[in-house]
C-alpha cells in the first residue's frame, strides 16, 4: 500500500503581487519598464449585458454580452533621482500622457502577477493624473486611472520565463 501524497495547504494571494509595466518603447520594438512605488492597485474588466430574451425561452431571461471596458488604477509613491533633479521617467511618461491629446494622450501598459502565477494582461489606456496632495510629512503620491482604449487582452506573465 502507497502512501499518499499530501494536498500542499493553499495560501491567500496578497494584493501586492500586481506589477505594472509601461512600456518606453514603441509597438514595434517595445521597452517594457516598471512603474516604481506603486502602494495601491485596482483593475476591473465589467462586460456589458443586454437582455435578450424572447418568447421562446419559456420565462427564462436571456442576456448576450454586446461590449466590454476596462478600467486600471493605481496609487503610487513619485520617484526622484537621489540628487532630486528629475522624476521617474515611467512615472513622467504618465504624466505627461495625461496633458496629451490624440495618439500621445494613449499609454501602452501592462500588468502581471510579480510572482509569475498565470494572471497578465496587456492593453492601452487614457490616464488621468490626480496628485494626493498631504500634510507636510505626508509623501508625495499620484493616483492614476487608466481608461481602456481597445481590448484588455490576457498575456502569458512575462515573469514566468516564457515571455509575452
Amino acid at each position: 500500500m502507497s502512501t499518499p501524497t499530501p494536498t500542499p495547504t493553499p495560501v491567500t494571494a496578497l494584493a501586492r503581487r500586481w506589477r505594472l509595466e509601461i512600456n518606453m518603447g514603441t509597438a514595434e520594438t517595445p521597452d517594457w519598464q516598471l512603474c516604481p512605488g506603486i502602494t495601491e492597485f485596482q483593475w476591473t474588466a465589467p462586460p456589458n449585458h443586454e437582455d435578450s430574451t424572447s418568447y421562446d425561452t419559456d420565462g427564462w431571461t436571456e442576456n448576450t454580452k454586446t461590449s466590454q471596458s476596462w478600467e486600471v488604477v493605481s496609487t503610487f509613491n513619485r520617484k526622484t533621482t537621489k540628487d532630486a533633479t528629475a522624476y521617474s521617467a515611467v512615472h513622467e511618461k504618465i504624466r505627461l500622457a495625461a496633458f496629451a491629446y490624440d495618439d500621445a494622450h494613449e499609454v501602452h501598459l501592462r500588468f502581471m502577477d510579480r510572482n509569475g502565477l498565470p494572471e497578465a494582461y496587456e492593453g492601452r489606456g487614457l490616464p488621468a493624473w490626480e496628485p494626493q496632495g498631504g500634510e507636510a510629512t505626508a509623501l508625495d503620491q499620484v493616483q492614476t486611472t487608466f481608461t481602456g482604449s481597445g481590448p484588455l487582452t490576457p498575456i502569458t506573465n512575462p515573469l514566468t520565463g516564457g515571455g509575452a
